[in-house]
This record gives C-alpha cells, sequence and structure tokens, in this order.
C-alpha cells in the first residue's frame, strides 16, 4: 500500500509532534511514524517523569525541614511504589493529548513502527509505503553508555528505567554530575537514599558557569550527598556488598548504580545511506535551515547532535516544518539557547559565561552578581542560596546570564528577551517588577549595574556635580 504526502515525519518526541502541529496548521498533509510510544523521551523518562519526582522529593525535605518555619519536622516514610505509580499517573495524564488517537483527530496520521527510507522520497512504516515531498527526522537520542570495564557483568539503571524501581536504594551511586545526574542524585538523596555523585570533571554541571555550580554543590552537602570530584571511572563490578565503582585508584559502593553519562543520537536502524543522507554517530548532519544532505530532507532536535534540550528541539522542529512547506527560509539553529536544571535551587543560563565573554572580549566585559540574600521574596521563603549574574560589555550590552534560585527557571525569560533583541540592561533597570517576586533581583541587579555606569567615570562626575548644584 502507497501513501503520499506533504511531509512525513520520523520520530513522535517533542521534535516531532510540535512539527506535526505546525504543518497541520498550514495546511500540509501530515504523516508521524513512531517505533515506540509517542510522546518521546520528554514525557516517558525525561521531563515530565523527573520533574513529577522533584516535587515528591520537595515535599519530602519541606516535612523535615519543617521546624525552620516554626512547624514540626516529619520524617517521612517514603513508598516508591506509590511515589512511582503517582509520577506514572502525571505521565499518562499528559500522553492523553499526544496519543495516537489524539494525534489522529487533529488531522495527522499515525504509524506505529520503525521507518525506514527506500530511497530518497519513500518510506516503509510496517507495511506501507510512505512517499513523501518532504521528510523531517526527529528521532531523538538515547542514554550514553560509558565503556567500562566489567560494566556488562552489571545491573544498572539511566533515565530511562530508573522509573521501573520499586525499593528505595539504601545507597544510590550517580555516575555524571550534568543536569540528570544532578537532578536525580537530589530527588533521590531528599526521598532517603544516601547519594554518592560522581563527577569526571572538577564542578557540577560543567557547562555552567563555576559560580552556579559551587552554590549547588554547597547545597548539596548541607543535605548529606556526597559528592566526588575529579573521578573518572574506570572499572565497575558487583558482589554481595553492593555496585563498585573503580575511579582514581579509590571504590567507591552503592546498592545501586545510576548512569547519568550524557545522551547520543539515534541514527541507526534508519537506512539514512539509502536516502543519501550524511551523518555520523555524532549525529545528523544539517546546515542552519536544518536541511541534510538531500534538500527536501530536515532534520531537528536531539539526533542532530546539537542542544538536548526539550524547547530546542521542539523550536528546531518548528523551523525545519516553515522551511518545509512554507517559501523563504527561517534559521533553525539559534545563537542562544537557554537551558535550566531543575534541583533546588534550580539553575538557569543563556548566552555567554564570564570566562567565555572574556576569553572573546577581554577587559571590556563586566559582571554583577547580585545575591538572593538581598531579594525580600527569598527572605520570606527561606530561600536565599542563590544569585543572579549578570555579564556584560562595559557600555551595558548584555552578554549573558546566570540565576541560581528556586524560581531560576521562570525568571531567565526576560533575560533570553534582552539578549535576543540586544536590550541594553539600563533599559531594564527602568521596568516595574511586581514586588515582592523572585525576579526583582533581575531589576537589582540591572540598577546596580546602571548606578554604577552613571557615578563612574567623566559621565559620573559630571552627574555628581549637578547634583551638588541642586541641593
Amino acid at each position: 500500500m502507497n501513501e503520499r504526502y506533504d511531509l512525513v515525519i520520523i520520530g513522535g518526541g517533542a521534535a516531532g509532534l510540535t512539527a506535526a502541529s505546525c504543518a497541520v496548521q498550514f495546511g500540509a498533509r501530515v504523516a508521524l511514524v513512531e517505533k515506540n510510544r509517542t510522546g518521546g523521551d520528554c514525557t516517558w523518562s525525561g521531563c515530565v517523569p523527573s520533574k513529577s519526582l522533584r516535587q515528591v522529593a520537595q515535599i519530602a525535605h519541606d516535612m523535615r525541614t519543617a521546624a525552620a518555619f516554626g512547624l514540626p519536622a516529619t520524617q517521612p516514610q517514603v513508598d516508591l511504589q506509590a511515589v512511582m505509580a503517582r509520577v506514572r499517573s502525571v505521565v499518562e495524564d499528559i500522553y492523553q493529548d499526544e496519543s495516537p488517537e489524539a494525534l489522529r483527530a487533529d488531522g495527522i496520521d499515525v504509524y506505529l513502527g520503525r521507518a525506514q527510507f527506500l530511497d530518497p522520497h519513500t518510506l516503509q512504516a510496517g507495511e506501507t509505503h510512505l512517499q513523501a515531498r518532504n521528510i523531517l527526522i526527529a528521532t531523538g537520542a538515547r542514554p550514553s553508555i560509558p565503556n567500562l570495564r566489567g560494566l556488562e557483568e552489571v545491573d544498572y539503571l539511566t533515565y530511562e528505567t530508573i522509573w521501573e524501581l520499586r525499593d528505595l536504594p539504601p545507597r544510590l551511586l550517580v555516575l555524571g554530575a550534568g543536569p540528570v545526574g544532578c537532578e536525580l542524585a537530589q530527588a533521590f538523596q531528599r526521598l532517603g537514599s544516601q547519594v554518592t555523585l560522581v563527577a569526571a570533571g572538577d564542578q557540577l554541571l560543567p557547562r555552567d558557569d563555576p559560580a552556579a555550580a559551587q552554590a549547588l554543590e554547597e547545597v548539596f552537602d548541607r543535605e548529606g550527598i556526597r559528592v566526588v570530584k575529579n573521578a573518572r571511572a574506570e572499572l565497575v563490578w558487583q558482589d554481595q556488598q553492593g555496585v563498585h565503582v573503580g575511579a582514581n585508584n579509590s571504590g567507591l559502593v552503592g546498592d545501586a548504580l545510576l548512569l547519568a553519562t550524557g545522551r547520543r543520537p539515534v541514527v541507526d536502524g534508519l537506512g539514512l545511506d539509502k536516502a543519501g543522507i550524511d551523518y555520523s554517530e555524532a549525529g545528523i548532519q544539517v546546515d542552519r535551515a536544518l536541511r541534510t544532505s538531500q534538500s527536501h530532507i530536515y532534520a531537528a532536535g536531539d539526533c542532530t547532535g546539537g542542544y538536548q534540550f526539550t524547547h530546542y528541539a521542539g523550536w528546531q522542529a518548528a523551523m525545519a516544518a516553515r522551511n518545509a512547506l512554507l517559501p523563504g527560509t527561517a534559521q533553525g539553529v539559534a545563537e542562544h539557547v537557554p537551558w535550566t536544571t531543575f534541583t533546588d535551587p534550580e539553575v538557569a543560563h543563556v548566552g555567554w559565561t564570564e570566562a567565555q565573554a572574556r576569553a572573546e572580549l577581554g577587559d571590556r566585559v563586566a559582571t554583577c552578581q547580585w545575591p538572593l540574600a538581598r531579594v525580600d521574596r527569598a527572605r520570606t521563603d527561606g530561600n536565599t542560596n542563590g544569585f543572579i549574574k549578570l555579564v556584560h560589555k562595559t557600555n551595558g550590552t548584555l552578554l549573558g546570564a546566570t540565576i541560581v534560585a528556586p524560581r531560576a527557571g521562570e525568571m531567565i525569560h526576560e533575560w533570553i528577551v534582552a539578549l535576543e533583541h540586544g536590550i541594553k540592561v539600563s533599559e531594564l533597570s527602568n521596568n516595574i517588577h511586581v514586588y515582592p517576586t523572585y525576579s526583582v533581583a533581575g531589576m537589582q541587579a540591572a540598577a546596580a549595574i546602571r548606578v554604577n555606569q552613571l557615578l563612574n567615570g567623566t559621565t559620573g562626575r559630571v552627574v555628581l556635580a549637578l547634583a551638588r548644584l541642586m541641593r
């Protein structure tokens, strides 16, 4: 059986779902092919379950620390099966909007099964041949498993399988201190595991500002998480004592091992060679419009090997659908990609870090690090661990922002807009922010930068002289 489409999308995760929704709104005939379950990593093993687990862990932490707020502290009795049941219920609720039935109701033809290229315009999905004027590959990524001696003999978890746990591990080893490792390490520590977090480098969250990593490490230390840095795992083994990790001639042991060592693009099993598409283990090669080596075939999201974020994958997929189906071309590779690690406090970032900015611009860079301890809302909530750090040119042009705060993921958005539209820090200092909110920290930091600009140098001397004359 042959079917003809304006756009066939391979992969029903965040990127594929976004592209399909956009394409049907453009009036295109659209097919979506998914080999497992629609929803992808984000719904089934990433964002949705991890944030649901984080919320349960936050409640457990609040119960233990209630005495700080004048309430009796309570030691929660954690039933991990009940916790995971709650996580699954949230996943299932969100899945209802992404199910094949819901997608078909929106006008999207859904094929469940593996998609394989037969030629540059033809895909096989089950028993059906799909003819496509345009194709979008959005196959995502899977856990990257390190090449460790002995790993094939050891039971280990990844972000895909950890949701199958039925009992809370008394001791949990987490290998990898990126966003996934940090988020799950804190969640399980708060639920009652004793967590050891193993970082290959000299800081947590290696892509974030060192000050943010240090602030988070201090929180982890207070909560009892053991952080081991500069520890490159060399071998693993399992015995009656548990799972062992040998790193830098030292041994670590736990009852369970979570590998949070990154993700790698899904490019195998698609028949990309038959379509004449250039790719490698690092991902599918695309230009800035997200076209592959075949101009009618696009790729978006994690399978291209770029930033591994749901929001970026969705944005890229929308750009790819637009480029495939509408006149003109939009850029599908962003210069500034924001992200947030959903620990407590959250760590959000956009643009350059201080180190990146100084490497490019030298002494034309200035910074302002405003502590949450000077933000009234943070003080009322008892959440003063953190800061907002603005990196800018000496003329006030914003270069980057890092926020460590309970609501950092919400606070970062005005700085994303400022960076994308070239808004100077001084302009933001003049905007009224609602009091008392965490976002007031941004206004305070911007105001501090503006005052410093006004009162330093020749301009500052003139301003102070005029002020004296007016008194």
